[in-house]
């Protein structure tokens, strides 16, 4: 069995951002700039308050795979962001890569 990293390189997915946030007026823009540094643009951004936070969904039908947990990583490090769950259906084949 190799233990050889998978890539995903050239592959898309379809992609949800589930997060909970603080509730601050200047936080759901920040929210949109991991995508928009990447030319990306979500299909779908919902925002519900509830109390002190927020729950918002980032969601995308073909992200390309590849920048899936780069965006997530940005969002997680984003000043009020208190968790994220990601959901992720990738399409396509994975091809196993060198290290």
């Amino acid at each position: 069995m190799s233990l050889k990293p998978w890539t995903l390189i050239g592959l898309h997915s379809a992609v949800q951002f589930t997060l909970l946030v603080d509730v601050d007026p200047g936080l759901l823009p920040r929210l949109l700039q991991p995508f928009a540094k990447r030319d990306l643009t979500p299909d779908r951004f919902e925002s519900r308050r509830n109390g002190n936070f927020m729950r918002v969904d980032i969601a995308m039908m073909e992200m390309p795979a590849e920048m899936v947990h780069l965006v997530a990583g940005n969002l997680n490090q984003t000043v009020g962001v208190r968790s994220l769950t990601l959901e992720q259906e990738i399409t396509g084949t994975v091809r196993r890569c060198a290290a």
